[in-house]
């Protein structure tokens, strides 16, 4: 992809990305300037704000549960900037369910399987704002914009016809944000100790576990475009989202 497009930054921000840029199977490319993923924009100043709005964005998608919204905050009201909460529902995660002999892509995609399924209509309301232009440009976002955020980043690009390779390799991209994470998490807090970090299993992103995610989730469904219409996405919304999506 061409790297040379702008984007947005923030020194509070780490792994935002514009997703466009991917070639498609049929050869079209995903237009540049509409759909970003993002981790969590609780943090921008009033300025900041007024800059994403300035760079062209209009439409907030936070994927946090409740209780780290009340937590941590949202993202500023600003004029022109709408904001919507949808949370697809899963469980904390079991540390306990990892097993070292299967690695942690097996691990991280039994995860995201497991959202999947249990956050299936939390999915489907986010695919069908993102399949609506009137909501364009939109950033996408959870906390680390690694695991939810890569879940509906990559059923979006699977929908547009991005290969899984390529999903894959942009799911990829979000561990060298974490670490940069972790470190403002600290300095945000610094009289609380970290007595039991998250494990590096949480952390990484191995692309093989996207892979294991977007095939046996095909496997489940039939396809990855049959799981996405059993969360009540129909095909007027998949024409939406290409055609609005696609070049």
């Amino acid at each position: 992809m061409d790297q040379s497009i702008a984007t947005f930054s923030s020194p509070s921000v780490f792994n935002f990305r514009d997703l466009g840029g991917h070639r498609t199977t049929d050869g079209r490319t995903v237009h540049y300037g509409r759909l970003y993923r993002s981790d969590s924009l609780h943090r921008l100043t009033e300025t900041e704000c007024g800059q994403l709005c300035a760079f062209g964005v209009r439409t907030i998608l936070d994927l946090r549960r409740p209780h780290e919204i009340e937590r941590d905050g949202r993202i500023r009201e600003t004029p022109g900037l709408a904001y919507h909460n949808i949370h697809p529902i899963h469980q904390e995660w079991d540390a306990s369910l990892y097993v070292p002999e299967a690695g942690p892509a097996r691990y991280l995609a039994d995860r995201y399987l497991d959202m999947a399924i249990e956050g299936s209509e939390g999915l489907g309301a986010a695919l069908r704002l993102i399949a609506d232009p009137a909501n364009a440009p939109l950033v996408l976002h959870c906390f680390a914009g690694k695991d939810r955020t890569g879940v509906l980043s990559a059923l979006t690009l699977s929908l547009l016809g991005v290969a899984a390779t390529d999903i894959a390799e942009d799911y990829a991209r979000s561990e060298a944000a974490q670490a940069g994470i972790s470190a403002q998490i600290r300095a945000a807090s610094p009289d609380a100790v970290i007595a039991d970090p998250p494990p590096m299993h949480f952390l990484v992103c191995p692309p093989e576990a996207m892979l294991l995610f977007l095939t046996e989730l095909g496997e489940r469904f039939g396809s990855v475009a049959g799981f996405v219409a059993y969360t009540g996405v129909t095909d007027e919304h998949v024409a939406s989202l290409r055609a609005h999506l696609l070049d």
